[in-house]
């Protein structure tokens, strides 16, 4: 619906209630009535259910999702879209669009941390790797311009500069994500306090602009319990083979790390611009899932299986399916919870495959 200043608003113009009896379920009600712009299905949320939208209806919310006078519809496309993407229904790149075009108008510092999260696994691992780092670039982009453009001092500032952070990968991202930590580069209000100039750290290190010299000296002036954890983290993310085998050996070969630390750990490793740094562990990880489990606390075991498994590997000249399924030939039922998280974790991957499948063919 268009408004006088020219502005649209999304909203309800008609609903009709009705029990959904086998695969198809004729509305007579809706005979004869004029197509609306969005058509939702399962408005007020009233059934467990997985909708999908048509393809006018996405097209409406993709423009204009911001736009519904009512954040429960909202909320249902939201979901239907992730929905779609996760099951390869709906371009991978289609959906960072709709985020991207959308989440600044969000209120909800929950909603937004959803998105986000939905974001980030979107662009690493359902976006076709041949469009990935174009992607990847642009969507980082967009996120340091609605930091820029969000209230000074907001939430939804300080989650969207740190997700432009996080997804910093040019040369000139790095520059900014530098100069927030110096203090060359602002944003109005956003204050870098501790845990901030952390984030931002573990960026550099990921994209090669800090080093160990650079995590000790931070460290030194945060020496606490989240800052060894955050550090830990930082260290493990470092570009290097060195930096890499150095944090498969704290956690797999040795593990004397306490849980934190031990998270902290596996969240670095997996922090990669170039993939190939995590190559060599595919066959190390399925050789030693097996005595992890079995010699480590069910906690600390769980964290290694399902935080190390190489998902992002999906799409690589690596076979993660056909390595998975050797393993699980061999390993026959011996530990049923730990077969049980690697078939999990392999579902992940198999639906990334059809994810990323769709995405190319956008």
């Amino acid at each position: 619906m268009e408004q006088p200043d020219g502005s649209v608003q999304l909203e309800r113009t008609l609903r009709v209630e009705l029990d959904v009896d086998g695969a198809r379920t004729e509305v007579p009600e809706l005979v004869g009535q004029e197509r609306p712009a969005l058509l939702l299905v399962n408005d007020d949320d009233l059934a467990y259910a997985k909708v999908r939208l048509d393809e006018q209806s996405l097209a409406a919310a993709t423009e204009h999702l911001h736009a519904f006078t009512s954040s429960l519809p909202r909320t249902l496309v939201w979901a239907a879209a992730w929905d779609m993407t996760r099951d390869g229904e709906l371009a991978a790149r289609d959906f960072v669009d709709l985020v991207l075009a959308n989440i600044a108008h969000e209120t909800d510092s929950s909603v937004v941390l959803v998105l986000l999260r939905q974001l980030t696994m979107t662009l690493d691992l359902y976006v076709a790797p041949e469009h990935r780092a174009e992607a990847a670039a642009a969507a980082a982009e967009r996120l340091w311009e609605l930091a820029s453009g969000a209230a000074e001092g907001s939430d939804l500032q300080l989650q969207l500069a740190k997700a432009f952070a996080a997804r910093a990968t040019t040369a000139e991202q790095l520059d900014r994500v530098l100069g927030l930590v110096d203090g060359t580069t602002a944003l109005g209000g956003l204050s870098i306090d501790t845990d901030l100039r952390w984030e931002l750290l573990t960026s550099l290190a990921a994209g090669g602009r800090a080093d160990e010299a650079r995590i000790a000296e931070q460290l030194a002036s945060d020496a606490t319990a989240t800052g060894e954890r955050a550090a830990a983290a930082a260290r493990a993310a470092l570009p290097t083979p060195e930096a890499k085998a150095a944090a498969w050996d704290t956690v797999v070969e040795r593990g004397d790390l306490a849980n934190a630390l031990q998270t902290s750990t596996i969240a670095g490793f997996g922090r990669v611009h170039d993939r190939a740094l995590l190559e060599p562990y595919v066959d190390r990880y399925f050789d030693a899932i097996e005595e992890v489990w079995t010699s480590r606390t069910n906690e600390i075991a769980q964290n290694v299986v399902v935080g190390l498994y190489p998902s992002l590997l999906a799409g690589t000249d690596v076979d993660v399916l056909g390595r998975t399924d050797a393993w699980l030939d061999q390993a026959g039922d011996r530990h049923p919870a730990l077969r049980r998280l690697v078939v999990e974790s392999r579902d992940g991957v198999r639906r990334a495959l059809a994810a990323q499948e769709r995405d190319r063919a956008r």
